[in-house]
This record gives structure tokens, sequence and C-alpha cells, in this order.
């Protein structure tokens, strides 16, 4: 069976995932965005963000990329599509990448509130799920098509699913920063109680990156 991952969440050294008010002008929190320099430095982000063929290789780089190998499909929570809350107003939020997101393949986003499926270019769909967690893992994995589901998060998301014991591997990159508020991973999270280790540690310059292990 497929993979659930979670790849190149980035926390504080506070434990902080997301900064706190989120918006349109910052769609991480405050603060958040500077969490993920280790991320926009390597060759695989500034591909998928800035299709340039730039930035650096090394062990950010190499985790990096991992993030999208034998991905088939996505679950992203809502606050990660947009910052739009309660019912949908209108169609016109269309997510923060422009018309040509990121991912490339299925994505599944969770939410109260129906909405129909958003085709955009480059073989990305967003598919709004009002199910629940369990669900949208159900229809990620058949559009996967035996490829690995990537939880993109946000914070609430990766909780939900790790509750459940649903993720196979998580990798986690520690950045060397404060925020001092927002939303914390691992609040209220007894990962040893749910079965998960650490299998895989190792530091660059700019962050310590860890994986997590269903045992």
């Amino acid at each position: 069976m497929s993979k659930l991952r979670v790849e190149s969440f980035t926390i504080s050294l506070d434990g902080f995932g997301a900064g706190p008010d989120q918006d349109l002008n910052n769609p991480l929190g405050v603060g958040g965005t500077s969490l993920h320099g280790w991320a926009l430095s390597t060759r695989t982000f500034q591909k998928h963000l800035f299709g340039k063929d730039a930035g650096q290789d090394g062990i950010d780089e190499d985790f990096a990329a991992r993030g999208f190998n034998n991905v088939g499909a996505w679950i992203l929570g809502r606050n990660m599509f947009g910052p739009v809350r309660g019912p949908w107003p209108d169609e016109s939020w269309r997510g923060w990448w422009g018309e040509n997101p990121v991912y490339h393949v299925p994505v599944f986003v969770l939410t109260h509130h129906a909405r129909p499926p958003l085709v955009m270019e480059g073989g990305t769909t967003f598919h709004f799920v009002t199910e629940g967690p369990v669900v949208a893992l159900e229809r990620a994995r058949e559009a996967a098509n035996g490829k690995d589901v990537r939880v993109g998060g946000g914070v609430n998301t990766i909780q939900q699913y790790l509750r459940q014991r649903l993720i196979d591997e998580m990798h986690i990159a520690i950045s060397p920063v404060l925020l001092g508020a927002g939303e914390r991973l691992f609040d209220g999270i007894d990962l040893p109680a749910l079965g998960y280790g650490c299998t895989q540690h190792v530091a660059s310059p700019l962050a310590t990156h860890i994986v997590l292990s269903r045992q």
C-alpha cells in the first residue's frame, strides 16, 4: 500500500509550524516565512516555486527533493489553500500559487464547506472534501494510483492524521528561529504512545532534519 507522508514541514526551535494571524499578506502567519530559509535555497524549491534552474545542492536539497519523489496526490487543510474562512463567498480564490500550482497531481483540501473541483494548469486539480480526513485519504490514495500521498499541512491537518496513526513517515525540518507564538506541531501529541520514533537525523547549516517513522 502507498505511504502517507509528511515532507519538508518546518518548525521553529520553540515548536511552531506556523506563525499567528494568517492573512493574505502573511500566508504562513506573522513570521512564518522565516522558517523556510533552508528550503528556499534549494534547487527543488527554486524549480517548483519560481521555475528557475538555480539553487544549492547538499543536505537541504536532498530532503527537499525526496518530498516530491513517488508522490501521486496531496492532502491540504483549508488554511493551506487560502485565507478565506467560513462558507465560500464565491469561487474567485484559486490558491496562493497562480494558475500553475506546484503540485501537478490531484490535491484534496479538507473543508467544512463544499465547492466544485478546481482544475488548474500543469495537472493540478483541487478537490474539496467535506467528509473528513479518512475519506480524503481514501480518495487521495485512489487518485495516487499506487504512489504515496503527501500531507502538506497545516498543523491541525497533520495532527488529525497523527492522532489516528495514519501517517507512515514524517520529515520535519527544525529551523534555528524563534516565533514565540503560533501553532505548535506536537502540542498535545504523545508520539511514543502513538508508536512513532526517530529513524534519521542530520544537520545542515540552515536546519536540522528529522525523520519520524511509525513503528
